[in-house]
């Protein structure tokens, strides 16, 4: 096994801290308030890369030998980026506009460690089959995915139902593509 630097996970994402679980990596949380706007003229890969690397410069005078690990998720879908709802409203209209399309959960990924960022990110294709609107209004009346880019969870009743199929990392459509964040750490650790 590869002993890695000790991670600073800057993310309250109860997802993100499972999969590090997963990974067997020893990590902390440490939130800090970040400004999560960015230029308009950004691709959805340059939008997730540049959220996230705003995210790892909050850390910039805090860290010593410890790897900073921040992430953006957005979904996307028709040029539209659809981030975290604004009210269970807004979120009914997002899941009306994936409802029987193929969108794109894009993660943006930074490290930062010894004063150097390392940012990459992941996209998978994620089909949804068709969905009823009382099943819309059900899903979000109790779920409330309010926290969640485009509306939804994969780990939740939409995933399990309503996902016809992944093109990519599944990984990357809970929130962290922990096959290409194995390698990154593998590449910075050296």
């Amino acid at each position: 096994m590869n002993t890695f630097p000790s991670i600073i996970l800057a993310s309250k994402s109860p997802r993100r801290q499972e999969l590090l679980k997963l990974m067997d990596l020893d990590f902390r949380i440490i939130l800090k308030e970040v400004d999560e706007s960015y230029p308009d003229n950004l691709t959805p890969e340059e939008i997730a890369v540049y959220i996230a690397q705003q995210k790892a410069t909050a850390f910039d005078e805090i860290v010593g030998d410890e790897v900073v690990l921040t992430a953006d998720t957005i979904v996307s879908i028709d040029g539209h980026i659809l981030g975290k709802p604004e009210t269970e409203e807004h979120a009914i209209e997002m899941l009306k506009m994936l409802s029987g399309k193929v969108h794109q959960v894009i993660t943006g990924v930074c490290l930062f460690y010894k004063h150097e960022y390392h940012s990459f990110y992941d996209v998978s294709d994620v089909t949804f089959r068709t969905l009823t609107d009382e099943e819309i209004v059900n899903y979000v009346t109790k779920y409330k995915p309010m926290d969640k880019a485009g509306s939804y969870g994969i780990q939740e009743w939409v995933g399990v139902t309503a996902i016809v199929k992944i093109d990519g990392s599944y990984t990357n459509v809970v929130g962290l593509p922990t096959e290409k964040l194995y390698q990154a750490l593998l590449k910075i650790e050296k």
